[in-house]
């Protein structure tokens, strides 16, 4: 077995629709510039409020991905 190092990156992921579809498309961006992606976890959610309405969902993303080649 090959010992691994990974890397964590944070990303905030928007979507007006769901937490869900913002915690998707921060990792489907990521997908497009890094390999490897292993995990993501979402550490917290929030809401853009704009006159009192939700007007955007946000999700923080801790996403990990393999480092280096083996």
């Amino acid at each position: 077995m090959t010992d691994s190092v990974y890397k964590i990156i944070e990303l905030v992921g928007t979507s007006s629709v769901s937490w869900e579809e913002a915690a998707k498309n921060a990792v489907e961006k990521a997908s497009k510039s890094l390999r490897e992606l292993r995990v993501a976890e979402i550490s917290k959610l929030d809401m853009k409020v704009e006159d009192g309405q939700v007007v955007a969902y946000r999700a923080r993303v801790t996403l990990s991905f393999k480092y280096g080649a083996d």
